[in-house]
């Protein structure tokens, strides 16, 4: 059949459901059956899946023309998605494509969510077109026999491609893909991305750089005019001295007549526990919501969770407060208004949410941005920029991610084992592991066979044997069984299942947080007050309590970070401060009493100055720098800049830092000409100082538990009989010091630290700040009292020690001081 008559059976449907096929899903049509693969940039709600189920049918109605009468069974394609919450969409998708071209075509879902007798049925027969996860892919490479499973395979679609890549699971995708390209002729790798900044990169993550694949690959953009409209809660009167979370709740009045006015709102929140507060704070002051408002996010059970998502279809929910749970493409028709409380500190995911407003083709997307303090105004102001310019983040892939190919290679040797001399190019043929040189692939063989050297005396870690003629293969049956159970590369922190003692499950907490509870003590959760009996079991047993509480859990994935994008449009939005009042944003504008004050007492700093400030209060002497580069990046800044200090004269620091600067607090004073003298921002021994100045041990020790569950150094423990994090962590702490000990050049224990400086510290972009504000004139203000911009940093500190009442109380004598 032509291409001519194929395209005609697609667009005869779409004229049927009374659409107009975009110009992206012909390009991707045309594209795919030519034979080529591809990245395609599309938005959530564009009609991307259509654009690649359609030429997938269409590839097998060319290839059977008598598709009508003769079915040959077999995997034709596969789907993967990062959330199984997604499959059923794409599922319905795909059967009603398949069902009313006419085809025979089977469809099935295979993710963590399958039953047993669904796998052992798709064992006997596998469905046409599979829509699987990263995770269950990997599976299925760890089943016996697999290549006959994928052998009639010709298309593979990796869904959400930007939430993968920069991730272990992309990692985990990439050695997948290398696979599955050995043993199936002519096989077409397409990815769907939604907008990152590196989008060429991805394209060659996806398809490894210079392979056949990536030669012949094409990047599709979908050119759709998608209007996006920011809108701020601007307060009607503006602090001078604003502070973290604090003016938030005092905007929550401006948010109701935007539920009232909209069929439904989505109400965003950085972080759980932001969520949680939220929620119970609209229903406290107003309780005629109840029944039409509901909460969403990670650690809420998944009952819950699917049945928000259902009223948010049908549209029987006013609004919804969430987290980034609902960014990704949980698919339900488009809400009517979103609104995102404080700084996102990503264009992607500020684009993401506000595309869940209006989620049609050419349908403007509304968002309202509220500032949780006044300073998040100037964020609301770069965001509106972003959306102009379409300044979007890059997503940095990982390299040399030795844990990950450990658990792969262990997955080939537990399936039907693999010959070195085989695998070796493949692996060498994706992004991850283009620079591995010949002795760590030699080193990782012996890892798997012999275990690490320190460890040759305990036959557990000694996990696949090596054969006569050459093949790696896992014998064991307990040694295979124990790695089916540990494939993936999500490490969680240590999460608890919280119960009522009467039985019936709430939902999921961290053990850091219980770990701080008394029997008898309140805290909120799943927009409940519960009360903490005792923890049995690795689970927490609660009842229902009347009882007001401050206490909310929080969760260490809370804490996001400003991403490099953001943080320099930031910057750039906060200097136009200095410009005439017609050339500035309302925000800006309406900032105009903390940027007078700010002035009186300190300065607003101009493209080419970096601003120090110094002063005095009881709490001793505080030295605080604005790089305005993210929480992160400043954390590490903070702690290089107290040790080069250190060097020069005898002090200690306790560090302050949020995402526009950091604190450095003494009980003396710093001669700050004297610092400044010798060169403290200087890039040079940039690696040194900062292993030296950050307790980077540490940090890599942390690191290292998820290195070694994912490389299954430690086992994590059966389904229903999980290993207390505790004991995890200490049985990776103790391999941690032994290879510090005895093993120094250990591949997993120097990917601690390499990762610990990559992604955790964000070193590259650490270095990319100090040539800048060394090229920056650093003016420094010695000030008498704390000013506009260094008074959140300041109450942050005091957060730490007070409860939210008395830190509210002390903040207001603060205010008033400095006010008078």
């Amino acid at each position: 059949m032509t291409s001519t008559a194929l395209f005609k059976i697609a667009e005869e449907w779409f004229t049927q459901q009374g659409w107009t096929p975009h110009a992206f899903q012909k390009d991707a049509w045309t594209a795919f059956l030519n034979g080529r693969n591809g990245l395609l940039n599309a938005p959530t709600g564009s009609g991307k899946t259509y654009a690649l189920w359609f030429p997938i049918v269409l590839q097998y109605i060319a290839q059977n023309p008598d598709y009508k009468t003769k079915h040959k069974k077999g995997l034709k394609a596969i789907w993967i998605t990062p959330l199984r919450a997604l499959s059923q969409e794409i599922r319905q998708s795909a059967e009603r494509v398949t069902r009313d071209l006419g085809t025979p075509l089977t469809v099935g879902i295979r993710t963590g969510d399958t039953s047993t007798s669904e796998r052992q049925k798709q064992r006997r027969s596998m469905p046409d077109l599979l829509i699987t996860t990263p995770e269950s892919l990997q599976l299925l490479l760890a089943t016996k026999g697999y290549p006959d499973i994928f052998r009639s395979c010709f298309a593979i679609v990796v869904d959400e491609w930007h939430e993968l890549l920069g991730t272990k699971r992309g990692v985990q995708m990439e050695l997948g893909l290398s696979r599955l390209k050995s043993i199936t002729k002519d096989l077409r790798i397409w990815g769907i991305s939604a907008t990152i900044g590196n989008l060429e990169e991805a394209r060659e993550v996806l398809l490894g750089p210079d392979t056949d694949h990536w030669k012949n690959s094409i990047l599709l953009r979908a050119e759709l005019n998608k209007k996006i409209t920011v809108r701020s809660i601007i307060p009607e009167t503006m602090e001078t001295f604003p502070w973290r979370g604090h003016l938030g709740l005092r905007l929550l009045e401006s948010v109701i007549p935007i539920i009232e006015q909209s069929k439904t709102t989505l109400i965003f929140t950085n972080t759980r526990s932001q969520c949680e507060i939220w929620f119970q704070k609209i229903l406290e002051r107003h309780p005629e919501l109840a029944g039409e408002i509901a909460m969403h996010h990670g650690s809420i059970n998944k009952e819950t969770r699917l049945w928000v998502e259902q009223a948010i279809r049908n549209e029987s929910l006013k609004a919804v407060v969430c987290t980034s749970s609902l960014d990704l493409g949980v698919d339900f028709a488009p809400v009517e208004t979103v609104v995102q409380i404080g700084g996102p500190k990503g264009v992607a995911r500020f684009l993401q949410r506000a595309g869940r407003s209006g989620h049609r083709p050419g349908q403007e997307s509304v968002i309202y941005f509220l500032p949780t303090h006044a300073i998040e105004l100037v964020e609301a102001s770069a965001l509106q920029q972003a959306v102009k310019s379409k300044a979007v983040e890059d997503r940095i892939p990982y390299l040399n991610s030795y844990d990950v190919l450990v658990q792969y290679l262990t997955t080939l040797a537990v399936s039907d084992g693999f010959y070195p001399e085989e695998i070796y190019p493949e692996i060498q043929s994706t992004f991850c592991y283009q620079g591995m040189s010949r002795e760590e692939w030699e080193w990782l063989l012996n890892y798997i066979a012999l275990g690490s050297q320190s460890l040759q005396s305990y036959d557990e870690y000694k996990k696949v044997t090596v054969a006569e003629d050459g093949c790696f293969k896992v014998t064991n049956r307990g040694v295979a069984m124990r790695h089916r159970f540990q494939i993936g590369t999500i490490v969680g922190d240590a999460n608890i299942t919280v119960r009522y003692q009467k039985g019936g499950y709430i939902g999921t907490i961290e053990e850091h947080f219980i770990s701080k509870l008394k029997r008898g003590d309140v805290f909120t959760f799943a927009g409940r007050n519960l009360e903490f009996i005792r923890i049995k079991e690795m689970q927490v047993l609660v009842r229902n309590s009347s009882k007001k509480t401050s206490k909310v859990p929080a969760w260490m994935g809370g804490r996001l970070t400003l991403s490099a994008q953001m943080s320099k449009i930031l910057r750039e939005e906060l200097y136009t401060a200095s410009r005439p009042t017609s050339e500035q944003s309302i925000e800006i504008q309406s900032l105009a009493p903390v940027f007078a004050r700010q002035r009186a007492e300190s300065t607003v700093p101009k493209p080419k100055e970096f601003l120090i400030e110094t002063f005095k209060t009881r709490d001793g002497y505080h030295h605080v720098f604005y790089p305005f580069e993210g929480r992160f990046v400043h954390e590490a800044l903070g702690s290089l800049l107290s040790y080069r200090i250190s060097l020069l004269l005898p002090i200690s620091f306790s560090l302050a830092f949020n995402d526009y600067g950091f604190e450095l607090l003494s009980d003396k004073e710093v001669d700050m000409q004297q610092v400044l003298d010798n060169d403290l921002f200087t890039t040079d021994y940039l690696l040194e100082d900062l292993q030296k100045s950050l307790n980077s041990t540490e940090m890599a020790r942390r690191k290292f538990r998820d290195i070694a569950v994912i490389s299954g150094l430690v086992f994590t423990g059966y389904p229903e009989k999980g290993i207390k994090m505790k004991h995890l962590q200490s049985s990776s702490q103790l391999l941690f010091d032994v290879f510090k000990d005895y093993e120094p050049d250990n591949l997993l224990y120097l990917q601690a630290y390499r990762e610990t400086f990559e992604h955790q510290l964000e070193e590259g972009r650490l270095r990319l700040a100090l040539q800048r504000i060394a090229g920056q004139e650093i003016v420094w203000k010695a000030c008498k009292k704390p000013t506009p911009f260094s008074f959140p940093i300041i109450t942050d500190r005091l957060r730490e020690k007070l409860s939210s009442e008395k830190l509210a109380d002390r903040i207001r004598k603060m205010t008033a001081i400095l006010n008078k």
